[in-house]
């Protein structure tokens, strides 16, 4: 969907979609090869919301905590998604993960024209 941003996402530990998987994902950021792996701590059904906790990877070098939160609201036959980012940076010379909103929101868009083809 989208293989210039994601090479790889595998499943480490649970089943997919479900409270407490881990996920490892390989992928380029700012034109790097990275790393990620998280935790998924929340899946709302109602609110449609996938709540992700960074648990080991090149985030852990600058964040002491890094949340993200995917939601979708449909309106009619229109999704809006919605990303946040909680964090904590390591110290004050981290910048805010702003280059990071831009890599979900590209994925996002690339997710979604995959979806209409």
């Amino acid at each position: 969907m989208s293989p210039g941003n994601v090479q790889s996402c595998d499943l480490h530990e649970g089943e997919w979609g479900t409270v407490g998987s881990v996920i490892y994902w390989n992928y380029t950021h700012d034109g790097k090869k990275k790393v990620v792996k998280h935790i998924i701590e929340a899946i709302g059904e109602e609110n449609k919301s996938v709540t992700f906790k960074v648990i080991e990877g090149d985030l852990m070098e600058l964040y002491k905590t890094i949340i993200g939160t995917v939601q979708v609201d449909t309106k009619g036959e229109k999704n809006l998604v919605t990303w946040t980012v909680e964090y904590e940076k390591l110290n004050e010379g981290v910048e805010d993960p702003t280059t990071l909103l831009d890599f979900l929101v590209t994925l996002t868009k690339d997710i979604e024209a995959h979806h209409l083809k």
